[in-house]
């Protein structure tokens, strides 16, 4: 086997082809895609433009899973689809590239922000470790939260308490249960590769 081939089989992830150029354009495709259909499962709220969807859970989970360039390409190639006009963005909305100067643009525009940080930060911290991933989750939150929250005081020129009552305190309990359920999906996958890889062959 050549050098070549060498380097790429160790860097290969197992259910992906050798090749790091492929391994990297299917996972950003397949994440964007999962951001697309978790978009479209949303709970309109009556007070508020900024709907409830499990898109953030999927960011999360791409931000634990993914490593940082990875995770940040899929978001950017997410919104890049939105503008371009596919129906990738949570239903009700204006659509195309005006959603992402809508209310809810803030959080859009700090997704691939947050996503690199829970990457990055999960990396940095004792991977595979649950609190660890809870705490990378958390702060890729945080940072959406505050991308939502600033673009929409901007937008409607609103004082800070209603702007924390129509875009952080209704999701608060509804995240936070993200960032656990996140946290345990990643962490007790990565645990049982790892008894998979090390279990005695038959």
């Amino acid at each position: 086997m050549s050098q070549t081939q060498t380097a790429v089989s160790q860097n290969s992830l197992p259910w992906l082809p050798a090749s790091r150029t492929v391994q990297f354009l299917l996972a950003v495709a397949a994440g964007s895609m999962l951001l697309a259909v978790s978009a479209h499962v949303t709970v309109p709220l009556f007070f508020t433009p900024v709907p409830f969807t499990l898109q953030t859970l999927v960011l999360l989970l791409l931000g634990l899973a993914l490593d940082p360039a990875v995770a940040f390409a899929t978001l950017v190639a997410y919104l890049v689809e939105g503008a371009s006009g596919l129906p990738v963005f949570a239903p009700g909305g204006a659509g195309g590239f005006l959603t992402l100067l809508g209310p809810s643009a803030g959080f859009l525009w700090a997704y691939p922000f947050a996503v690199v940080l829970v990457s990055k930060l999960y990396r940095t911290l004792r991977p595979s470790s649950f609190t660890s991933a809870a705490l990378s989750a958390a702060a890729g939150a945080i940072v959406y939260f505050t991308g939502g929250a600033c673009w929409f005081a901007v937008l409607l020129h609103q004082p800070l308490s209603i702007v924390l009552k129509m875009t952080v305190w209704p999701f608060l309990a509804g995240d936070a249960l993200k960032v656990i359920l996140a946290a345990a999906f990643v962490t007790g996958f990565s645990r049982l590769r790892r008894r998979r890889n090390i279990s005695p062959a038959n």
